[in-house]
């Protein structure tokens, strides 16, 4: 590891308690028994309360550090991703029309289902920036399920973008941690149709035309009743 991956570590590192919405538990660190209440103690079984403290001190360490390092790595990544959406739109604005060309060479965009990309214009990245703002924004207030498609896009966004960084400084985190994410951030999502082959009409078919749940049209409705979207994406 070079100096440099040194210092991004660090700086992770450094950021992990700026993660307040999710504890290091929910990105998939196992408790000690030692550090439990009684009655958290209650919520286990005895041989899973035994494997967990049979986890040596070393290993203990090195697996609090990866998860630290992993709430680190999604609060830099919120900021990229928001970073790199405003660069999104300054392009968009800039063309007279949108085409799936130009939805590729995108930061952010081009992570969208490819199928709608000639809809991704201005005024769609200017609410998916608001919505992705507010998806992030939990990640500090406390975790709430995306309320609307686009939010659930913005989830995976997201990590998108920490998969870029892991990549680019060859991060030690946790094995298959974004399927563990995923499984916290994402719990009964139905934006993963989106990206499927199908072209039938519960994704509203390539032209996001139809009258599915999943067209296009309705990727800033609110899921049900009582679920948040900002009222700028809403309108």
């Amino acid at each position: 590891m070079s100096a440099d991956d040194d210092d991004i570590t660090e700086e992770l590192l450094a950021d992990a308690g700026k993660l307040t919405g999710l504890s290091l538990e929910l990105l998939g660190l196992d408790p000690h028994p030692d550090d439990m209440t009684a009655e958290q103690r209650l919520q286990f079984d005895p041989e899973d309360l035994a494997e967990m403290a049979a986890v040596s001190p070393d290993d203990r360490r090195k697996t609090v550090g990866q998860t630290r390092l992993l709430a680190g790595l999604l609060w830099n990544s919120a900021s990229i991703l928001i970073d790199q959406l405003f660069r999104d739109l300054g392009t968009i604005s800039a063309l007279d029309a949108v085409t799936p060309a130009d939805i590729a060479g995108t930061s952010v965009l081009s992570s969208l289902p490819p199928q709608f990309a000639a809809g991704y214009d201005a005024k769609f990245t200017q609410k998916f920036i608001v919505v992705a703002a507010d998806v992030t924004a939990c990640l500090v207030r406390g975790w709430t399920a995306p309320g609307c498609l686009a939010a659930e896009l913005a989830v995976r966004c997201l990590l998108d973008q920490a998969e870029i960084t892991e990549d680019i400084y060859e991060l030690d985190l946790p094995d298959d941690w974004r399927a563990a994410v995923e499984e916290v951030l994402l719990e009964d999502a139905e934006s993963d149709a989106l990206y499927s082959d199908g072209d039938g009409p519960r994704n509203g078919g390539a032209d996001g035309d139809g009258g599915g749940s999943l067209a296009f049209e309705h990727w800033f409705r609110p899921f049900a009743p009582g679920d948040a979207v900002p009222p700028y994406a809403y309108s």
